[in-house]
């Protein structure tokens, strides 16, 4: 009977040290088993980020500069736009006479057969309210032959909307240039770079551009050029008073 006791006292022993035991070990995390279809696709890649924007100043500082376009110089608009102040101040503009360096020389009556009596000057004849006319019109049959008004180089050939067909020409000293506009067609041979001689001819008297098919005439021109000596660009003198027969 003693011994029946000792073994139950045992065991209640036994049991009590296992509980305490076991609450002081920690439970370890149950681990989750994930099975991989054998045919997943591939593994997806995140997209990377887009470029920055280029900003505008950074695309106009990589393209090329603009062409600059000459301006033909028929009826001689300088500038061709003139401020709102400026179209006013045109309005009252007094008389233009010749000015800076002389023209070297008395220039020929550009059209043959046309004497220097029966010129009108038509420079500063207004066109519209903005501008003078800064040119002279020598009117002449059609056809009629246009001479060189002086010795010089035959710069530029153009053919422009408002002037037709239109001659440059630069004097000796590359000073002035010479402009003959409207023309019906170029002399033979003329070319550009060539020299010509006072008088020689050059072209033919027409109505191209924005002549009037009823009143063909040689459109007339001579600029002081710019230290860059553009053709395009200069500033108007009178022919008027530099011609004689």
């Amino acid at each position: 009977m003693k011994w029946l006791l000792t073994l139950i006292i045992g065991a209640v022993l036994g049991a009590a040290g296992l509980f305490v035991y076991l609450r002081q070990v920690p439970h370890a995390a149950p681990v989750s088993t994930v099975v991989v279809p054998d045919n997943a696709g591939p593994a997806l890649v995140a997209p990377s980020a887009p470029p920055a924007p280029t900003s505008a100043a950074a695309i106009d500082a990589a393209l090329p500069p603009a062409p600059v376009v000459p301006t033909d110089l028929n009826e001689l608009d300088l500038p061709l736009k003139p401020s709102a102040a400026d179209a006013a101040a045109l309005k009252n503009l007094p008389a233009v006479a010749a000015v800076g360096a002389p023209v070297v020389g008395r220039l020929v009556v550009p059209v043959e057969g046309i004497k220097y009596a029966s010129l009108s000057d038509n420079f500063n004849q207004p066109r519209g309210s903005e501008r003078h006319h800064e040119a002279l019109d020598i009117m002449a049959p059609k056809g009629a032959r246009v001479l060189a008004v002086a010795d010089g180089k035959l710069v530029k050939l153009f053919n422009s909307k408002p002037g037709g067909l239109t001659i440059y020409q630069f004097d000796p000293s590359a000073t002035h240039a010479y402009y003959y506009a409207h023309l019906d067609r170029y002399a033979d041979g003329i070319k550009e770079g060539m020299l010509l001689k006072r008088g020689q001819l050059i072209g033919y008297v027409g109505v191209t551009g924005n002549s009037d098919p009823a009143a063909p005439h040689l459109h007339f021109a001579v600029v002081e050029l710019t230290p860059a000596r553009q053709w395009w660009k200069g500033t108007a003198i009178n022919p008027y008073p530099l011609m004689g027969d």
